[in-house]
């Protein structure tokens, strides 16, 4: 159901404060913290003892201390020591490659061989003064390619956020969908609209007239496993739009990290990132906040979409013009689980005759 060769966020830092956290990721239980030297460690939520979760235990001094009998756990997934008992000839427990970056946690589900670092997605926007950003998790309890489809195909803004970002011009303004190697771009351009009441917010935040028709844009960028990157943003109508100069505009990056946990359940870390008024704290906790609502509304919409899934599992499913995104999404899904699920070629050994 979800490629394992990648790189998934697990969580973010705050989250392994002192403690370990104990997350499952693509099906596996995985049990991160941080050692000594202040690097994220990643491991089999399993204790090789009696089969306890070690998300359960305690950091002490950099280690990881089973709670349950007080084994201590090394990086590597080797049992160090426990108290009064002989444990150098336990079997290690699996490592997972593991890498802080961007202001996240990423883990590699795969085979550790494969996990390339290069590999993670470039964020023009992370660790960068010019911009702010600010976010949240969410538990969701539904496939993750439903969240994609979601992402991929902002029509439902009009009703499902008819109180924030929705407008009927959504509906009205035409969808283009181009897939770019492996990336998958959907855009939607909306000239001489007013602003619905989120982008209002930002306007007056920037010191642009609420009042006044905008040019609206919205480009979702889909790139796997499943991560979606949406441009959007509004400029005062007749400034160029899109490519309108700062001062005329008020623009962001919708950031959304989806995360398998189960068949039927996901971890959506949620954020904006944005390059106007970047040092001030309350606009971003008021973004967030907003931000936060708008994504609480998708979550009530697609955990009922996935129970009637689960109930009417062998009805087909309907798609327009509008679902090209998510489609085109998905195919790439179903390649690159496809290619993890062939079986391996095996060395051909030459026989020379006696």
């Amino acid at each position: 159901m979800f490629p394992q060769n990648a790189w998934y966020v697990a969580c973010t830092p705050d989250e392994i404060e002192g403690k370990p956290l104990g997350r499952t990721v693509c099906g596996q239980p995985i049990v991160f913290y941080r050692s000594a030297d202040g690097r994220v460690a990643a491991l089999e939520d399993f204790c090789p003892h009696r089969g306890a979760a070690l998300s359960l235990g305690r950091v002490c001094q950099g280690k990881l201390v089973c709670g349950y009998h007080g084994l201590v756990m090394g990086c590597d997934g080797k049992t160090e020591s426990m108290p009064g008992q002989r444990v150098g000839a336990f079997p290690a427990i699996r490592a997972y490659p593991v890498i802080e970056r961007h202001g996240f946690v990423w883990v590699w589900p795969g085979e550790p061989a494969r996990a390339d670092a290069a590999l993670l997605p470039a964020l023009s926007w992370a660790d960068n003064p010019q911009w702010a950003y600010g976010g949240g998790l969410y538990h969701v309890k539904c496939d993750y390619r439903l969240m994609i489809d979601n992402l991929m195909d902002l029509t439902h803004e009009t009703y499902v956020h008819a109180d924030s970002i929705g407008q009927k011009e959504i509906d009205e303004a035409p969808v283009s969908t181009r897939a770019v190697g492996e990336e998958v771009v959907t855009s939607r351009f909306m000239d001489g609209v007013m602003a619905p009441p989120f982008w209002q917010a930002n306007l007056r935040a920037h010191g642009l007239p609420a009042d006044q028709p905008v040019d609206r844009w919205q480009i979702c960028r889909f790139s796997p496993p499943s991560h979606v990157m949406i441009e959007v943003g509004v400029a005062l109508a007749g400034r160029g739009g899109h490519q309108a100069a700062p001062e005329h505009k008020v623009s962001s990056v919708v950031v959304d990290f989806i995360t398998p946990e189960t068949d039927t359940t996901m971890w959506y870390f949620w954020g904006m990132a944005r390059s106007f008024r970047v040092g001030d704290a309350a606009l971003t906790a008021q973004i967030r906040e907003g931000q936060g609502r708008v994504f609480s509304q998708d979550t009530a919409v697609l955990e009922a979409q996935q129970r009637n899934l689960t109930l009417h599992r062998h009805r087909k499913l309907l798609k327009l013009n509008i679902d090209a995104g998510g489609v085109q999404a998905r195919r790439i899904i179903d390649r690159l689980i496809a290619q993890e699920q062939q079986p391996q070629a095996q060395p051909q050994v030459q026989l020379q005759a006696a």
